[in-house]
């Protein structure tokens, strides 16, 4: 299996970047995976750090070295972040339940499944064209799907920002899972915050995907959508990986990673936070998160060990 791939996140305007981007793999599989944190709630970067977290620890113990059942293991996956965040606001007794965005793909065998909540988004691009992206779960694409609102209103609408679902909330997430997209040497998943796509047009996000490497593109992207927006820009994330092939025999690229030789049970992770806070705003502890996070599932399996 070869890739290349590359991350880059912007803070914008922001005082805290509460966007969160990885990947994790292993000789067989990718996860990919990038959460926006929600600015309307408390602490929505530690939201985003406990959803990287939980589907990466999932991805290690599942991925033996692939995931059996794909869209099985996204579902599951981002429906245990959505508990690991409720658990972790009532041990950590917060005034309000943090929330967050997510979006994940998890390719294997020359296929690709995603899966999401919220409006981080998913591109599939080839050859100057979008074969798939995901659909925000958002007021406005409730409307423009009826006829109510225009293709063109998406940047501009006043309910652009009204969200219907996210890890975090009261009620269980809707979990949106793609059909297995067979991917082809040269095509690229992008996975963004709406920091990204919120102010680039799709088709100049099409354009420097299909005219530039990755390691061009996606700094150029950020860059981009963070000039645009200004003193008021949002966070603005990107992942994206330029699919090789799953038995690609030659030799990689310095930008490629082959994970040909990699023993079956390696997994090797990257969990990126945000961009370094400013001077004078106070950082939480990630290793303090997991920890907990480890803790209160060690409590659960306990108890209901105990009601057996």
């Amino acid at each position: 299996m070869q890739f290349s791939v590359y991350q880059q996140t912007h803070i914008g305007g922001r005082k805290v970047n509460q966007d969160r981007m990885g990947y994790s793999f292993t000789r067989d599989a990718l996860l990919l995976v990038l959460a926006d944190g929600m600015g309307g709630h408390l602490a929505g970067e530690i939201a985003a750090t406990i959803a990287l977290q939980t589907l990466s620890m999932m991805f290690r113990m599942q991925a033996k070295p692939y995931v059996k059942k794909p869209e099985r293991f996204l579902e599951e996956a981002l429906t245990q972040a959505h508990w690991d965040i409720l658990a972790y606001a009532e041990a950590n007794r917060l005034p309000e339940t943090p929330r967050t965005t997510v979006v994940a793909c998890l390719v294997q065998h020359n296929c690709a499944v995603w899966a999401h909540c919220g409006d981080s988004r998913l591109y599939w691009v080839r050859r100057n064209q979008v074969l798939a992206r995901t659909r925000d779960h958002s007021h406005l694409e409730y409307l423009i799907e009826r006829g109510r609102a225009l293709e063109s209103d998406r940047n501009t609408h006043p309910d652009r920002n009204k969200l219907y679902n996210c890890l975090g909330a009261g009620q269980a997430p809707k979990i949106d899972i793609s059909r297995q997209a067979v991917l082809a040497p040269g095509d690229t998943l992008l996975l963004c915050s709406d920091g990204l796509w919120g102010m680039l047009p799709e088709t100049e996000i099409v354009h420097r995907l299909s005219t530039s490497t990755i390691v061009q593109a996606v700094p150029d992207m950020v860059a981009m959508a963070a000039a645009i927006g200004g003193a008021r820009a949002d966070n603005t994330t990107a992942l994206a990986i330029t699919w090789q092939g799953a038995d690609a025999k030659s030799a990689s690229a310095p930008d490629v990673i082959s994970t040909q030789m990699l023993p079956e049970d390696e997994v090797s992770s990257t969990i990126t936070a945000g961009a370094p806070l400013p001077a004078g705003v106070d950082a939480f502890d990630e290793d303090e998160i997991e920890r907990a996070i480890a803790e209160i599932r060690e409590a659960i399996e306990k108890s209901s060990q105990l009601l057996k």
